[in-house]
């Protein structure tokens, strides 16, 4: 039986203390432990060059136990990017000083001489104007403030790395993973809750009438990143939900990013068995409509048998790339806490195969909407149903749309890189019990779909 790794405080300057999880049992002859499981071979995108395996292949000193924000960042600064496997127990707040204990948006703010109340006062459009970007002391208040909370929530994910959680609680609270340049990444069986930006910009030129513009992606996957597998993760901002958060200057104060982006050059992607609910913007892929990010030839993702749960858009909102979305389930009730803007965001040069999707719609949402465009051109749309009825989406949307923004079929490229695809009417039942986080470690039968 391996003994629990614990990291030394005096090698990472944080007072880590053995923690008694049990260590994994050993397997049936053929079965590989839930931590150590790779991304099965043609399964997506990731699947491609050498695969995404992780830390399946970490040496028993490189297997982590966390409980805290702090542990977790020492296992990454310990083990680099050597093969290394992070298991998660219980809640990790990410807003968390290193024992654990909970920081506040004032702890952040504190001896920056930023406040709401002075920040609201500067720039109020009637006093600012609506023609500049906010400068000037209390914007620097905040952007010291906003700098000191992301040195806290904000880790680096290194290369050759598995996170997972240990049971279907294990959550990360106020957390964000980035992962920066890296290549060969598993984010596995985690509830990735409430990731809020204390600290938002007022920028009055954004749109016609301005925008409070927050950061942190609870995944982002960037600069050049390739091989991640996101897979039987839960995404949510309870209990911080849009529709409790103030409005200012007319706007909502908005404190929430994006779910899982990919953006900047990376590529290889396959996100499965997610279940997303009550957020708005769920998957930005792709940076920018000009290729100087290094977007094209790039962001080629799998997004399959995935649950969206009351979501507002980006569901994948695409630039550039390919992406691949299958048997996934869309429900939409009119108890939502966001409101519904779209599904798929036809974005420039993009390349959207939607197959085989079941789409749970109240009536109050029109087939139309499904659609938007973006700047792009093209998107195939095969063999999806809303409310088990079979639709043509690509006809649905143009039937409403002007000449300018019509769409045509996609015939630059078909899917090969697929497990089984199941009949898009089969899709509800299939994931109503088989998304998010519903695996235990040492659990016999804990299988890669």
């Amino acid at each position: 039986m391996r003994n629990v790794v614990t990291l030394m405080a005096m090698s990472i300057g944080v007072a880590l203390t053995p923690v008694a999880f049990a260590a994994s049992p050993v397997m049936h002859p053929g079965k590989v432990p839930l931590e150590r499981q790779t991304l099965p071979a043609r399964d997506g995108f990731a699947s491609m060059g050498a695969g995404t395996t992780g830390g399946a292949l970490a040496a028993p000193s490189r297997v982590y136990d966390v409980t805290t924000r702090a542990q977790m960042k020492a296992a990454f600064d310990e083990a680099g990017d050597e093969p290394k496997i992070i298991r998660v127990h219980g809640t990790l707040l990410g807003d968390s000083d290193d024992s654990g204990n909970p920081l506040s948006c004032a702890d952040y703010a504190r001896g920056t001489g930023y406040t709401l109340e002075s920040y609201l006062a500067t720039y109020d459009p009637a006093v600012w104007g609506w023609d500049t970007e906010p400068s000037g002391g209390p914007e620097n208040a905040r952007v010291q403030a906003a700098e000191n909370q992301r040195q806290t929530m904000l880790l680096f994910v290194p290369s050759n790395t598995t996170i997972i959680g240990a049971t279907p609680e294990a959550s990360l609270i106020g957390l964000s993973l980035r992962i920066d340049g890296q290549r060969n990444v598993i984010v596995r069986n985690l509830n990735h809750l409430a990731v809020s930006d204390c600290f938002p910009q007022w920028d009055p030129t954004d749109g016609s009438a301005g925008n409070w513009n927050s950061e942190y992606d609870m995944v982002q996957i960037i600069n050049g990143s390739s091989n991640i597998w996101i897979d039987h993760n839960y995404y949510s901002d309870e209990p911080d939900f849009d529709d409790l958060l103030p409005s200012y200057f007319g706007r909502p104060f908005q404190q929430h990013d994006g779910s899982v982006d990919i953006t900047y050059g990376s590529d290889l992607v396959t996100i499965s068995y997610n279940r997303f609910e009550n957020r708005d913007k769920l998957m930005l892929i792709g940076s920018t409509d000009s290729p100087a990010a290094g977007d094209p030839g790039k962001l080629r993702v799998t997004i399959h048998h995935n649950e969206f749960v009351n979501v507002g858009q980006r569901a994948p909102r695409l630039r550039w790339g390919q992406a691949d979305v299958y048997n996934n389930h869309f429900i939409r009730n009119d108890d939502a806490r966001v409101s519904f803007g779209y599904v798929f965001g036809v974005g420039y040069d993009s390349h959207i195969w939607a197959e085989a999707n079941a789409f749970t719609f109240s009536p109050s949402v029109k087939q139309e909407r499904i659609i938007k465009h973006w700047k792009g051109q093209a998107i195939t749309a095969k063999d999806n149903v809303i409310n088990r009825r079979k639709v043509d989406l690509l006809e649905a949307y143009n039937a409403q749309a002007p000449a300018n923004l019509q769409l045509v079929t996609d015939t630059s490229w078909q899917p090969t890189l697929r497990t089984r695809v199941h009949p898009a009417q089969a899709i509800p039942a299939l994931l109503k019990r088989n998304v998010g986080p519903v695996m235990t470690l040492g659990k016999p039968g804990n299988r890669p779909h």
